[in-house]
């Protein structure tokens, strides 16, 4: 049999690969930021993610292409949920990222992305939270209790190890214990209060971490947060005025949230604008906090070359474990 040459063969990385793979929480931080890095630096291309949508709302799908300029890797992701209408169990959801070298030309693998989403968020939003929350914080109150609720704190925790009270909300019967789990799972010695009174657990917060999906009864108000307060917007669970009455808004990138954000525009449909985009604040070259007592607005949306970078460190670790199978897709 003729031996398929090497740029005829895609490494395919299934769910099942990419779950065995041991990586720290540390790693996933230090990986991220590098990416954030990397394109404040003007060696990394992050184009305008691209967005599909039916008129009656119930799937959306997103393509990005980016290309991550420390490591040489050019790669796309796609991203495809149906059943936004219903309920969670009756939801689909599929992502998937391509890495190419862009050294070799070669093709590095082809994976399920929904791994490298659930841990690259939350550590964006360990980040803002390292970067933007007032000094001294102690306090962190996250909404909801899906993955990226799960995974919040363990993240936060690890950026901000001073933080000291730790709380969740959520009206999922599993996610709560979940989020419990999942916490001491990386903390044993943390413990977690289930707040059941959301306006006075959002005043007094340092930092607040909005998960929730979009049919969450939780909705904080701005005049419910404390004066220094951090509120980060994941997905649901702040309401439009935590955003128009910010003293600042930072965004991941101001182009993604004027697609994406548009839940939160007001009344005629618009978006304030953005004071400083997170790569920037983080080599300096933006303003995050300009004072203790300004109330900050975080808008975390995912950049593809933060995707890239965790996908493509995901790679080395699964190929370096013999993980994954090789398609002759272009044979």
């Amino acid at each position: 049999m003729t031996e398929i040459p090497p740029d005829r063969r895609l490494r395919i990385l299934s769910t099942s690969d990419l779950a065995g793979i041991d990586i720290s929480l540390t790693d996933v931080l230090g990986t991220v930021e590098g990416a954030y890095r990397t394109l404040a630096d003007g060696l990394s291309d992050n184009p305008r993610k691209l967005t599909v949508k039916p008129s009656d709302g119930h799937s959306v799908s997103y393509a990005m292409l980016g290309r991550d300029g420390t490591r040489e890797v050019v790669a796309i992701k796609t991203s495809y949920k149906h059943g936004l209408d219903k309920g969670r169990e009756d939801q689909h959801y599929y992502t998937t990222l391509t890495l190419y070298d862009d050294v070799t030309g070669l093709p590095v693998a082809m994976m399920d992305c929904s791994r490298i989403g659930s841990l690259r968020t939350p550590a964006v939003t360990a980040l803002l939270a390292r970067e933007l929350a007032v000094p001294g914080t102690r306090t962190a109150l996250v909404i909801g209790t899906g993955t990226q609720g799960r995974l919040a704190l363990p993240f936060l925790v690890t950026a901000l190890p001073g933080l000291e009270r730790l709380m969740v909300s959520g009206t999922h019967p599993d996610g709560l214990p979940a989020v419990q789990k999942e916490l001491r799972t990386h903390f044993p010695d943390r413990d977690l209060e289930i707040v059941s009174d959301l306006q006075a657990a959002a005043g007094e917060a340092d930092v607040i971490v909005a998960t929730a999906g979009g049919h969450t009864p939780a909705a904080v108000e701005a005049d419910w947060l404390k004066e220094g307060a951090l509120s980060v917007l994941v997905g649901h669970g702040l309401a439009p005025s935590t955003l128009h009455s910010a003293d600042r808004v930072v965004a991941t990138s101001e182009a993604q949230m004027n697609v994406t954000g548009t839940d939160m525009a007001d009344a005629d449909g618009k978006l304030p604008s953005v004071d400083a985009e997170f790569p920037t604040v983080l080599v300096g070259t933006g303003t995050g906090r300009t004072s203790p007592t300004e109330r900050i607005f975080a808008y975390n949306s995912g950049l593809v070359v933060t995707d890239i970078a965790l996908g493509h460190r995901f790679a080395q670790l699964a190929l370096d474990a013999g993980r994954g199978t090789e398609v002759a897709l272009w044979q």
